[in-house]
Formats: C-alpha cells, structure tokens, sequence
C-alpha cells in the first residue's frame, strides 16, 4: 500500500506500537510526524529513520498539541497511540487514579481529535486511529480496572467519532491488542519484583503461546489507514484472548 502524499500524526511515537507504526507508515511512503514526550528516544528514531519529523508533545496539554498541529499544518491520518497501564481492582483504585487513568488513556485523544479534526472536515476526508485493549468492554481481566475501564470508553469514543462524521469522509476505527513485548511493558514486569514469573503468566493468558509484537500491530495500523470502506469497526489483535 502507497501513503504518498499522505500526512500523519502519531502519538506516544518513542517507543513500542507507536515506534513500529511511525517506521511502518514512513516505510509506506507517507509523511510522518512522530510525537513523545521522551526526546531522547525521538531523537533515536530520527537516526533510524531520517524522514520522519518528531516533535516532544505531551498529549496531557492542550497548548502543546495545538501548537504541533499548527506547525504540521493539514493532518490526514491521526494514529492515538498514547496509553497508560494501572494496576489495581475497584475497591484499591482512588479518584486520583481514575482521574490519571481517564485524562492520558481518554481524553488524551479527545484532545488530539478536537485539534485536526476540523481540517479534515474542511477536507471532506481523514483517518483516525485509536489504541484501546481487548482488557475493556471486550473482556474483564483481574487487577486492571481503571484500565480497563478507560479502554471501553475509547470504543465509546470511537464509535461516537464513527458515527458522528461518517457522512462527511471521516473513519474512525479502534485497535484493541492482547498483550505486546514493549519497553513499558517491561518495566511492568521488572516491578513486580520477578519478571520471569510474570512473563509466564502473560504468556499463559495468550492463547498462541507468545506475545505480539509491535510489527504485528503496526501492520494493522498500516492496512487500517488504507481501508476507506470501514469506519467504527474494534479490531482485536489479540493471539486469541477473546477465544
């Protein structure tokens, strides 16, 4: 598939999904605006691929994402990739970590959408890419319940987007992977005090027997921004969680 010509912008671009998806999309042909808060991992993945542009952009603060917006100018293709991950069940979850939880995994990408969606319009055309998790309205798992609720309003979100502009030439679809090898993930597993252990139970819930890889997922980003007849669809990507 050929993105020339085609601008996009991507959040949480530094590392993981979002890394494997900025050197997917740019390996395409488009022109890609890699965003992270982590400038020095940035800075690595310009070394690794010249023709992206990065920008530091913390997706928690309206001004700066207005102002990238305002630098990269027309956006066609918005790939919300920015997420956080808490541990913890209802009853251990204060209103502090609600709150975290819904302003970087929710509103975080309302904000993004609020800043290029009306050039889109103007457009009469645009791509929206949004990351939730099979952990959400798709399936329940234990110790994740801010998280999980925070990716079912996504699906939420991303419906609502769907719905609200498919007449006017915008998709928006959401991907909801099972559990990815990446740096965040990780450090989750280091802190838990034994990353063997953990990552056997990850493995374990993981039907195929192994975990995805940002590859893997980056190539669904890909196919997405090319599938014009498809707006509002949840894309597990999972190694059969759901089964």
């Amino acid at each position: 598939m050929s993105l020339e010509g085609k601008v996009v912008l991507i959040t949480a671009a530094a590392h993981g999904i979002g890394k494997a998806s900025a050197l997917a999309l740019a390996k395409a042909g488009a022109t890609v605006y890699a965003t992270d808060i982590d400038e020095s991992a940035l800075q690595e993945l310009s070394r690794q691929e010249p023709s992206l542009t990065t920008y530091r952009m913390n997706v928690r603060d309206r001004e700066e994402i207005d102002a990238v917006v305002k630098r990269i100018g027309a956006v066609d293709i918005l790939f919300n990739c920015a997420g956080y991950v808490q541990n913890g069940t209802v009853l251990q979850a204060t209103e502090d970590d609600f709150d975290v939880a819904f302003d970087l995994n929710v509103k975080s990408m309302v904000r993004t959408v609020q800043a290029v969606l009306p050039g889109m319009l103007e457009r009469g055309d645009g791509c929206i890419i949004n990351v939730a998790s099979v952990v959400s309205s798709l399936k329940g798992v234990i110790n994740r319940c801010s998280y999980g609720t925070t990716k079912a309003a996504v699906i939420g979100l991303t419906k609502s987007i769907a719905a609200d502009y498919v007449t006017q030439g915008i998709r928006c679809n959401a991907i909801c992977p099972g559990t990815v090898q990446s740096p965040s993930l990780d450090q989750r597993l280091t802190a838990t005090g034994d990353y063997d252990a953990a990552m056997t139970a990850f493995i374990a819930r993981q039907p195929m027997g192994r975990l995805g890889t940002p590859e893997e997922i980056a190539d669904l980003v890909v196919y997405l921004t090319g599938a014009r007849y498809t707006t509002g669809s949840i894309y597990a990507i999972d190694g059969g969680m759901l089964i």
